[in-house]
C-alpha cells in the first residue's frame, strides 16, 4: 500500500492563523504537532516512511521537508505540483509517480487522504484503513463516510445505497446542503459526511479516469516527466466531481474513529476542550462570565466578559471576532482585504522560508525590526539592497556572517552593520539555532528590494 496525503492547499477559513502564506495543514491546532505532522504519524503505524508520498506545492516545499524532520519521516517523498489543478490531477499525477518511481504494480493499493484533518482513536483508524484495503482489492473505490451528528451545513454529504461487506454501495453525492435539507438527511438518515479519503488499486482508479476522464487519462498515461511538462493542460476539477459521482464502483464504509476536518472555527471549537461554562480556550486568555465562546491568543492576553456564543481569535496583526455559527464566511472577510489590497490577506507577520522564520517586530516611517531566526547549518543567500542598510544584533547561536569579501564571526551580544548596496550574508554554522535582531533603516523596505546572487534554494 502507498500513502498520498494531498498537502498543496492554500485555504483561508481559519483566518488569521491560515493565510495563503501558510496555511492550515501547518498549525498545530490539536496538540504540539502540527495537523500534517499528525497525518503522516498515523500512517506510520501501518506503512513505512518510504510509502508515504506528499503531493504538495514549491512554495510549501521546506514547510513539508521540516515536517517530515519532526516526525522522523524523511523517507517519505514529495511531489510538487508544477502548476494547481485540484484533487483529481493531483492524485493522477501520485498515481503515475508510484508507477514510474516507486516501482507500484497495478494491482497496488493507494491511499488518499488530505492533510489537515483531525483524527482520534490510532486503533480505530487502522482498523478502517485495513477495512478499506480489502474492499480495494476487490475492484472498488472506497471512501469513508462520517456519520453526522448535526445538521452540518458546511459539509457535503453521500447517500448511502445497498449493503457491500462492511459498507454500502454509494447512491450518490451531494453538495453541501441548506439547513433544512441537512436536517432532512439526518431524519432519514443513511446520509454520510465526505471525508474526502479514498482507497483504490492503480489499475481501478486509471480505468475510471479512462471512461469518465480522457483528456486525465491521456496526459495521465505519459511517462512521469512527460506528465508533469503536460499537467497544466489538465482540466481544473477535483476527484469528487471528475470520478467519485459518476464511478460505479463507488463503496462507502463508514469510520469508526473521531474526525473533524477544521473546516472553520466553529469545528475548531467542536474538536477542543471546554470548561464547564463551555468555553474553549487557547492562549493567554480570560473569559470573565463568558459562556460556549472559543478564545485564542497568540501573542497577548486577550480577556473577554460577558461574551456569548462568540468566536474571538488573536494574532499580533488580526483580530477576528464572529458569532458562532458564522465562521463559514471566513472567506467574504478574506476576500474584501484582498479587494482593498491589504498585505495581512495573504501575510503572516512571521513568514517561513527555506533557512528558517522572521517576525516583523515593529516598523514605520523609515525603519523596520525583524526577529530572525536561521536553524542549524543552513544560510541565506548572498544578497545586496539598495535602499536599506542593516543592523543585526546576535541574541541567541553564533552568526557567520559575510560582507563584501569579508567574513567575521558574530556572538551572541555582538553586531555587525551592512551598508546599502553591500553585497552580504547570513549563515549559522552552530549545531544551536541563531537568533537576531535585525534594524533596517532606508526609504523603502520591502521584500523585493533583494538582489540575489548565489542562493541554495534555487531563488536566484
Amino acid at each position: 500500500m502507498k500513502i498520498v496525503i494531498l498537502a498543496g492547499g492554500g485555504g483561508t477559513r481559519l483566518y488569521p492563523l491560515s493565510r495563503s502564506s501558510y496555511p492550515k495543514q501547518f498549525l498545530q491546532i490539536d496538540g504540539e504537532q502540527s495537523l500534517l505532522a499528525q497525518t503522516i504519524t498515523r500512517f506510520l503505524a501501518i506503512v513505512p516512511a518510504a510509502d508515504i508520498l506528499i503531493v504538495t506545492n514549491e512554495a510549501y516545499q521546506h514547510h513539508v521537508q521540516a515536517e517530515l524532520a519532526n516526525c522522523k519521516a524523511q523517507a517519505a517523498h514529495i511531489l510538487l505540483e508544477p502548476v494547481g489543478r485540484n484533487t483529481a490531477p493531483a492524485i493522477a499525477l501520485a498515481v503515475r509517480y508510484c508507477l514510474d518511481k516507486l516501482g507500484s504494480a497495478k494491482n497496488e493499493i493507494i491511499f488518499v487522504s488530505p492533510s489537515d484533518h483531525i483524527v482520534r482513536s490510532q486503533r480505530d483508524f487502522v482498523a478502517d484503513i485495513k477495512k478499506t484495503e480489502q474492499m480495494a482489492r476487490q475492484d472498488k473505490i472506497v471512501t469513508f463516510g462520517i456519520k453526522p451528528n448535526k445538521p452540518e451545513t458546511g459539509y457535503g454529504y453521500v447517500h448511502a445505497g445497498s449493503a457491500c461487506g462492511d459498507g454500502f454501495f454509494v447512491e450518490s453525492f451531494r453538495e453541501k446542503p441548506d439547513q433544512e435539507t441537512a436536517e432532512k438527511y439526518l431524519e432519514t438518515g443513511g446520509y454520510y459526511w465526505n471525508s474526502g479519503m479514498f482507497a483504490f488499486t492503480v489499475d481501478c482508479m486509471s480505468e475510471e479516469f479512462k471512461k469518465y476522464q480522457p483528456d486525465i487519462y491521456q496526459i495521465m498515461a505519459l511517462p512521469f516527466a512527460e506528465m508533469q511538462t503536460n499537467f497544466q493542460q489538465m482540466p481544473n476539477i477535483s476527484i469528487d466531481y471528475a470520478v467519485a459521482e459518476k464511478s460505479k464502483k463507488m463503496v462507502i464504509i463508514p469510520f469508526q474513529a473521531y474526525w473533524n476536518d477544521i473546516g472553520s472555527w466553529d469545528a475548531v471549537y467542536d474538536a477542543m476542550e471546554k470548561d464547564e461554562a463551555g468555553n474553549a480556550v487557547k492562549g493567554d486568555c480570560l473569559p470573565l462570565n463568558c459562556t460556549n465562546t472559543l478564545m485564542m491568543s497568540r501573542s497577548r492576553l486577550l480577556a473577554g466578559i460577558g461574551l456569548e456564543d462568540l468566536l474571538v481569535v488573536e494574532t499580533d496583526d488580526v483580530i477576528v471576532v464572529a458569532r458562532r455559527g458564522e465562521s463559514q464566511n471566513m472567506k467574504d472577510l478574506v476576500t474584501e482585504l484582498t479587494r482593498q489590497g491589504r498585505k495581512e490577506a495573504a501575510e503572516n507577520t512571521t513568514m517561513y522560508r527555506p533557512w528558517g522564520s522572521y517576525t516583523i517586530m515593529g516598523e514605520g516611517k523609515g525603519y523596520k525590526m525583524k526577529k530572525i531566526r536561521v536553524t542549524s547549518g543552513q544560510k541565506l543567500s548572498l544578497q545586496l539592497h539598495y535602499h536599506r542598510s542593516e543592523h543585526w544584533v546576535v541574541i541567541g547561536g553564533t552568526a557567520k556572517v559575510t560582507v563584501d569579501q569579508t567574513e567575521t564571526m558574530v556572538h551572541r551580544n555582538e553586531s555587525i552593520y551592512i551598508p546599502p548596496s553591500t553585497k552580504h550574508r547570513l549563515e549559522n554554522p552552530g549545531k544551536m539555532p541563531l537568533e537576531i535582531i535585525e534594524i533596517q533603516n532606508g526609504d523603502y523596505l520591502e521584500e523585493d528590494d533583494i538582489v540575489r546572487f548565489e542562493d541554495c534554494y534555487g531563488r536566484v
